[in-house]
């Protein structure tokens, strides 16, 4: 066999086997690339996004745009060689399969858990836009999760509104571990609740609950060799507003919308439209306060937001540094700290004056 037609032979079936390895080899990695995004102004399957009754509301146009990022499960088995096309590639990031999913979290767990935050974040993104608006929003403390087998179990329910705590007023969620680790474990501790059915038909005859019951539970030690006390609850806060805000928007979940969402609510209820009819997409957490707070994957939700037509990404203070690494052509990175950082944004963007827009840089 000629010298050459013998090192071609080799050559191929050299790549060849690496290209079997490539495919059978799987690593510990897992990718993210960039997801749907949805105008929150707008509809999504054939439905308004932001549903809103007992309020006036406004003409919007433009876009106010949520974005989201694609993984792939818990369960997925990457192989090397989409492991090397996920790092060659300009619109996937490939990270440590523990980044995704951290403590060995299953699939059913990792949605369950993003079920539940995304639930969250459309509650806290009501409050910070009525809030944002001087518009009237009543919170209480409840008992939002009885852990199974701890003191609490039988004696305080989901739901039920804790007003006081040994004698002590109730007025955020945090005081009521405050309150219950100021004991040793094996001391007794008050609750002074409404027990949760009292509390939904007060609020459905419109009127607040007023009478409580005193329930005694005895401490426990958090954990074996502690000596911090705990009744074995998870406390919550719980709002009332003044009409209905409903969010209609299925199949995502993650907090990371919340900053979206509540500005959404504003352009709504709003006779400024708030963009001037240009496309803002963006993303971060929102707290009741108003706070946006970072998220993961931010340059996936860019790339997305731009391949969507997107001009201005609205983009949490935090994840700017690593926003600003690499933007996509075309897109301006809008940095924000708070609800009202964005509506100040969004009036200049309205406006045209955008020259000093406050601006993300790379560390």
């Amino acid at each position: 066999m000629p010298r050459r037609t013998a090192t071609m032979l080799a050559s191929t079936l050299m790549l060849i086997a690496l290209l079997c390895a490539g495919v059978l080899i799987k690593v510990p990695y897992s990718e993210m690339s960039p997801g749907p995004t949805v105008n929150t102004l707008g509809d999504h399957d054939g439905e308004p996004v932001l549903q809103i009754s007992g309020h006036k509301t406004y003409p919007t146009t433009g876009n106010l745009n949520m974005t989201t990022v694609r993984v792939t499960s818990a369960d997925y088995n990457m192989n090397l060689a989409e492991a090397v096309y996920g790092w060659l590639a300009h619109d996937s990031i490939v990270v440590p399969h523990e980044t995704l999913y951290p403590d060995g979290k299953t699939e059913q767990q990792s949605s369950q858990e993003n079920a539940e935050e995304f639930s969250q974040s459309q509650e806290s993104a009501k409050v910070a836009a009525l809030r944002e608006l001087d518009l009237p929003v009543k919170s209480q403390v409840i008992v939002s999760t009885v852990f199974k087998g701890d003191p609490a179990e039988g004696k305080l329910h989901a739901g039920d509104v804790i007003r006081r705590v040994d004698g002590k007023p109730v007025k955020a969620m945090e005081d009521v571990a405050k309150l219950v680790t100021r004991h040793k474990p094996g001391e007794p501790v008050t609750f002074g609740v409404v027990p949760v059915k009292e509390a939904a038909a007060a609020e459905k005859a419109g009127k607040e609950a007023t009478k409580t019951q005193d329930v005694k539970i005895t401490t426990k030690a958090a954990e074996r060799g502690s000596d911090r006390a705990v009744v074995g609850i998870k406390a919550g806060t719980d709002h009332t507003f003044p009409f209905t805000i409903d969010i209609k928007l299925a199949d995502v979940g993650g907090p990371s919308a919340g900053l979206m969402f509540a500005l959404g609510i504003v352009d709504k209820l709003t006779p400024d439209d708030l963009t001037g009819g240009n496309f803002v997409a963006g993303t971060g957490t929102i707290e009741d306060d108003g706070k946006v707070g970072p998220i993961g994957g931010i340059e996936m939700k860019t790339v997305g937001a731009r391949n969507k037509g997107a001009e201005y990404f609205l983009t949490p203070k935090d994840n700017c540094a690593a926003a600003a690494k690499d933007v996509p052509d075309g897109l301006k990175l809008v940095k924000v700290n708070t609800i009202a950082d964005a509506v100040k944004s969004l009036k200049k963007i309205r406006e045209d004056d955008t020259a000093d827009l406050p601006k993300c840089t790379a560390a």
